[in-house]
């Protein structure tokens, strides 16, 4: 092995030490920015100023497929592969890419200046097909990460010098009152940000009000979880703040990592300043003095942009001592993670900021009594809290405005695929999935809807006939369809579902973290019978096959991945039996099978 000058990883570790585990995350970038990556020296080095067992450093590194303990490429290069980016020829892009370096996916070429990889969703499902780059220089060592949206077949050169463009979001909707200052191509300035109202709130909040009053003007704004849970937002501030112990924690969710989901990326580098004041008003609210604002790794501008908001706010009087003259300490720290769409699920996140493997915890209990480090915790994701300053700025009955009685306020649906305009739609809840689809999004492209998948990879199968459902949890649910965390890709007539469900399940096998049976095996059984379907090789019994282990992952699973896990799958074999050599009338049912069926539908809602 060879010798390796610790000296700058010991000058850049005096920091984090204080802070031993849970600064771990944060001490592994550092390192392999340094090196390029985690060999033993530099682990173990790691492990002695944290106060880490080496057996533990390794088992976060492999658990995070951003952190490398081989030697990889100078040049890293992801390629997504997931349906959105597939639709766009991201498989030709990645061919091509391994046949410039010589490589195989997953691999590095020779002479150890690429390697290049297959990856799971950038949240560039909108400005489809996208890569995301490492670059080391071992000359400065020094590192750095980008990610590259609409990559062309003949830009190779650019790709492989780091040079590309950006997303170019395209952001639309019949309302604007969270998404004012996003889709111009860079993120909004605290001065911007306060020229339309920003920051108000805030003010509103630590000078004018209890945070208990703050609590229920959320409560009865009807506010809601918008990562998919749709848990009322007010009712989680509330268990946190009337929860013993101490200190509290508040938390931003920005692990968007499901297929299709880029509407918070959207808000984090268009309007950061948003997302913050929506947290120093939670944070207020249930008497925390500090933030973690996890970000995951692969948005690498989302995070520049956040923390740059940070030091404005900071510069500004919005954090630190006494804000605003209140009385009221908070402080905000930005945590990136390395890879992992188990982190998204609230206490997989947790772990993660501790400076261990994110895996979910047993529930009960929960975050608002004890969540990070075991303390009263209040979570909640990007979207969501973009909705607080307007309600604590203009009050809970303008909100209720938009929307409809059970679902109020506006919502971001993420429109992706084959449709004329992909992009992020603020609507109030309540119109048509035609005229999101039809009037805004410009119609379907390269032939007749055939479908749209909703809610994301654990989603399920819209068809024709059900443009004129309303984009409500109510009507939804009638439906049997997921509003999830907004996502709506659609698929024309020319597309091949099998290749589509299998991209899908793989997405699942590759980011189970394993911590439970029924997900850990049952995502494997998932994804090998979907192989023997797309390639037209069903085994007898494989569709019965298939329904049990997606039945038993929903039931069984610990967390929300492995409960919804096969929800497209299920939702597919009702939409299309005959890919599974059924019939319609073949096609199993939970709601024909009982109460099992009530149980499940249960189960979902609470994700």
């Amino acid at each position: 092995m060879p010798d390796f000058d610790l000296t700058p990883l010991r000058a850049a570790l005096a920091d984090l030490a204080p802070q031993g585990r849970t600064a771990l995350l944060p001490a592994l970038h550092a390192a392999q920015s340094l090196y390029g990556y985690l060999p033993e020296p530099v682990a173990a080095e790691v492990g002695r100023a944290l106060g880490v067992p080496l057996a533990d450093i390794h088992g976060v590194i492999d658990f995070y497929s951003m952190f490398y303990r081989e030697p990889a490429g100078n040049t890293i290069l992801r390629v997504c592969a997931d349906p959105a980016c597939a639709l766009r020829g991201a498989d030709s892009i990645l061919n091509a890419m391994c046949r410039r370096a010589k490589v195989m996916p997953g691999d590095t070429s020779f002479d150890g200046r690429y390697t290049i990889e297959r990856t799971t969703c950038l949240g560039l499902c909108n400005a489809a097909p996208a890569v995301n780059i490492t670059q080391y220089d071992p000359a400065t060592q020094t590192s750095g990460d980008i990610s590259f949206a609409r990559v062309a077949p003949d830009a190779l050169d650019d790709l492989f010098a780091a040079r590309g463009r950006g997303a170019d979001d395209f952001v639309g909707g019949d309302l604007n009152l969270i998404t004012v200052l996003c889709g111009r191509g860079r993120a909004a300035t605290l001065e911007e940000y306060e020229t339309v109202g920003g920051m108000q709130a805030a003010k509103r909040a630590l000078r004018k009000m209890t945070p208990q009053q703050v609590i229920d003007e959320v409560k009865q704004s009807g506010l809601v979880g918008m990562g998919g849970a749709a848990f009322p937002t007010g009712v989680k501030w509330e268990g946190a703040a009337k929860a013993p112990g101490g200190p509290k924690y508040f938390v931003v969710n920005a692990d968007e990592s499901e297929p299709g989901t880029f509407k918070d990326r959207v808000l984090m580098e268009g309007d950061p300043c948003r997302i913050i004041e929506g947290a120093i008003v939670g944070a207020y609210a249930i008497g925390a003095s500090k933030i973690y604002f996890y970000i995951r790794g692969e948005y690498p501008t989302a995070t520049e942009r956040v923390q740059s908001a940070i030091d404005e706010l900071r510069a500004a009087g919005y954090l630190g001592k006494n804000i605003l003259g209140s009385g009221f300490d908070l402080d905000i720290e930005v945590r990136r993670g390395a890879g992992a769409y188990i982190c998204g699920e609230e206490t997989a996140l947790f772990e993660s900021i501790e400076g261990k493997r994110g895996l979910p915890r047993v529930k009960p209990p929960f975050p608002v009594t004890h969540g990070l480090f075991g303390k009263p915790t209040a979570i909640n994701n990007v979207e969501t809290l973009s909705k607080v300053p307007y309600i604590i700025t203009h009050g809970a009955a303008a909100f209720r405005r938009y929307g409809t009685e059970k679902s109020a306020g506006p919502k971001l649906f993420c429109v992706s695929g084959d449709v004329a305009r992909p992009g992020v739609y603020e609507v109030p809840f309540g119109i048509t999935i035609r005229h999101l689809l039809d009037d805004l999004a410009g119609g379907v492209e390269g032939g007749k809807l055939q479908t749209i998948l909703f809610g994301g990879a654990a989603g399920a199968f819209a068809t024709e006939k059900d443009l004129d459902v309303r984009l409500t949890f109510e009507d939804l649910r009638a439906a049997g369809l997921p509003l999830g965390s907004g996502v709506v890709m659609v698929f024309n007539e020319t597309r091949d579902m099998r290749d589509m469900l299998l991209r899908l399940t793989k997405f699942f096998a590759h980011e189970s973290c394993g911590k439970c049976y029924p997900c850990q095996l049952g995502t494997q059984r998932q994804m090998e019978i979907i192989e023997r379907v797309r390639e037209g090789k069903m085994l007898p019994g494989d569709s019965e096959r298939l329904t049990d282990v997606g039945w038993t992952m929903t039931d069984a699973s610990l967390c929300g991945l492995g409960q919804t896990a096969a929800s497209a799958v299920l939702s597919a074999m009702k939409v299309w039996p005959e890919l599974f050599g059924k019939k319609k009338s073949e096609v199993r049912s939970r709601k024909s099978e009982g109460k099992g069926g009530k149980k499940v539908v249960a189960k979902k809602q609470k994700r």
